[in-house]
């Protein structure tokens, strides 16, 4: 009896934590070819438009806080879980797995990974700015450069095909 009790809980957890996603990567760290970098940059801009409507709605919010109090909880809860999603893809996806470290003695390919990491770095700093703040000028850098990434990322062919 005490061991069914007990697979029907493990079972029910397990299946709690499955349908949850709440500790789910959005990537695996294997080459499996499925993920899309030009998705990723797209995620990566819509976060940044979730980040400033959050700003706005929470600066709106502030107005009256005791009768928005829920309401701008959760509107501050979001724009930190999607400033954390940028980070998370930044670091995870583009600097764990896509950079590809160059050697010094390569001179231009290394300096083309310098660029990329740098900008990449400067994001990461800056969603955390954004966390920080309700300072929508970060939001402003933090699209700036992601177009100067995706500029450093993308060759002139990716870029002219969309790919």
């Amino acid at each position: 009896m005490r061991t069914r009790m007990n697979q029907r809980h493990l079972a029910a957890i397990t299946l709690v934590g499955l349908l949850s996603g709440a500790t789910a990567l959005g990537h695996c760290e294997i080459p499996c070819g499925i993920y899309g970098d030009r998705l990723r940059i797209d995620l990566l801009r819509e976060h940044c438009e979730t980040i400033e409507k959050s700003m706005q709605q929470i600066k709106e919010q502030r107005a009256a806080p005791t009768e928005n109090a829920n309401q701008l909880v959760r509107w501050i809860v979001n724009k930190e879980e999607h400033a954390n999603k940028i980070q998370e893809i930044v670091y995870q996806y583009f600097m764990n797995q896509r950079v590809t470290p160059v050697a010094d003695s390569e001179a231009a390919g290394h300096d083309h990974y310098v660029t990329q990491i740098t900008l990449l770095h400067r994001m990461l700093v800056t969603s955390m700015k954004c966390k920080q703040t309700l300072d929508e000028a970060h939001v402003a850098q933090l699209r700036a450069l992601l177009d100067a990434f995706e500029d450093a990322y993308f060759t002139a062919a990716e870029q002219s095909h969309g790919h």
